[in-house]
């Protein structure tokens, strides 16, 4: 076997790394659950994970990295851009994902880690920031499709200020996100 075949050997996608990644970013998602930011360490993450502390020291660099690397993971991932064929549609299931899934069991947590991590600095202010943007590129996406339509569409500053941010606010405050005020919240906008 050349070099070459042993590196190719070695890289495992979806292998142990993978593993150990979604292990580590579900124990900093429960930890923040159950205790809330601040309130753990990495040798804590590195137990809930069942994880060496080196390991999470070696690939993340700071717990504050690790938390910003979880808080885009979880969050970009979620809510995919529906395609209904028409932008009240769209709009309309993107807003319902988005209320089912931060009051999700992992929801809450991950929206107020979104939160603390704006104010730890510049990994922090990074987080948010690529929030932000992959959160604006996937809306104006279906804000452009609508476009193409022929229908008119808002900004997508517009659909963060009027549909996301009252979600969030409430799921922060603790009030409830019934489907009718989620609802409304898109049909005051169009």
């Amino acid at each position: 076997m050349n070099d070459m075949d042993e590196r190719q050997r070695t890289r495992r996608p979806g292998g142990r790394s993978a593993r150990v990644g979604a292990q580590v970013h579900q124990a900093v998602t429960a930890l923040i659950s159950e205790r809330g930011y601040g309130h753990f360490t990495v040798a804590e993450v590195a137990a809930r994970a069942g994880v060496a502390d080196s390991s999470i020291y070696r690939r993340w660099g700071s717990l504050e990295d690790l938390l910003s690397e979880v808080a885009l993971t979880r969050l970009n991932a979620q809510s995919p851009m529906p395609d209904t064929g028409t932008l009240a549609g769209d709009l309309h299931a993107y807003a319902a994902n988005v209320a089912r899934e931060i009051t999700g069991p992992d929801g809450l947590a991950l929206v107020r880690l979104a939160v603390v991590l704006t104010g730890t600095g510049r990994q922090g202010r990074q987080a948010r920031d690529g929030l932000r943007d992959e959160r604006t590129r996937q809306m104006q996406s279906m804000l452009d499709r609508a476009v193409e339509r022929g229908e008119p569409a808002p900004d997508a500053l517009d659909v963060l200020d009027h549909i996301l941010a009252p979600m969030y606010i409430r799921v922060l405050f603790g009030m409830e996100l019934a489907p009718d005020y989620v609802d409304g919240l898109v049909d005051r906008l169009l």
